[in-house]
């Protein structure tokens, strides 16, 4: 059975206006048991990650700031949230739940986190609609307890995973690949271990064969044991702050040629959500939902 982490805090409230979709992580779920992709026992309800583990991750002042509410108006305002309590619970909340999924996927193949994916969140700041970064807390989780030796990080999100990039910067166990919009936010990219960076207004061919070309060798390359997957769907034509000419049906492919991969080379795949902001909040359902139609009929 397809193990989705997920819980009503997701759906953090924001302000009237706020450009962020909060309301996709009650939506998602819904339609999943709607379409008959998961079921109830699907769903599991993370507890807070373990505070050890945000400090594999993050500098201890930045944590100490942030769980004290002490960010400066602007570095809150870099994050795009308001800061709160809250706000902060959820974070961790949403960082165990990667982990958990990274769990799961060891027995089961794959895993999805309704959520997650943070991957503007650096060592020492937050910025992106991101303070905490779930992918880099779950791959040290991993690799401290030994769970895996080699991680790779597969960011198809439409903006550079920058702060997953600085946290890893000098850690040869976590491979970071990042394909995303070459003139979209960040405006200064970090460097990855692999950056392909795309043109504004890349449609379904340009960004699948790229995919395609490179996916492949680079798993034989790097020959790692374990997966993360960022699978932002900020890559829609519809996305407004996407730049690229991506269709849902194409959007669909890219998972799909992720998900063959991992089952072929028998790796374990945890899936974070990723950005996802087209005007219609339909269209960032429909494209999610598409990840988990897959993961359910590839690995079950």
């Amino acid at each position: 059975m397809l193990k989705i982490a997920w819980s009503d805090i997701y759906a953090h409230h924001l302000p009237p206006g706020h450009r962020f979709p909060m309301e996709k992580y009650n939506l998602l779920p819904e339609q999943l048991l709607y379409e008959g992709i998961a079921e109830s026992d699907s769903f599991f309800a993370p507890q807070p990650v373990a505070e050890k583990w945000i400090l594999k991750a993050h500098d201890p002042v930045y944590w100490q700031r942030l769980k004290n509410l002490e960010l400066s108006h602007k570095e809150a305002r870099r994050t795009g949230f308001p800061l709160s309590a809250g706000l902060v619970h959820r974070e961790i909340v949403i960082a165990q739940g990667t982990i958990d999924c990274a769990l799961y996927a060891l027995e089961l193949g794959v895993s999805l986190n309704i959520a997650g994916g943070t991957h503007h969140a650096f060592t020492d700041r937050g910025e992106g609609f991101c303070l905490l970064n779930d992918i880099a807390i779950a791959a040290h989780y991993l690799l401290d307890k030994q769970l895996a030796t080699k991680v790779l990080v597969i960011d198809l999100d439409v903006h550079q995973g920058n702060g997953t990039a600085e946290i890893f910067q000098y850690d040869d166990r976590v491979f970071t690949f990042s394909m995303h919009g070459e003139k979209n936010y960040p405006l200064r990219k970090e460097i990855s271990d692999l950056d392909i960076a795309l043109p504004d207004g890349a449609n379904d061919m340009t960004y699948l064969t790229t995919l395609c070309k490179t996916l492949p060798g680079l798993i034989t390359e790097v020959k790692p044991d374990f997966v993360f997957f960022q699978s932002g769907v900020d890559v829609l034509a519809t996305d407004k702050l996407g730049r690229l000419g991506m269709s849902i049906d194409g959007c669909r492919q890219r998972d799909q040629i992720v998900f063959d991969l991992c089952k072929q080379h028998q790796l374990p795949v945890a899936v974070s959500m990723g950005g996802g902001y087209s005007p219609k909040i339909a269209d960032i359902v429909n494209a999610h939902t598409n990840t988990y139609r897959l993961a359910q009929e590839i690995f079950f």
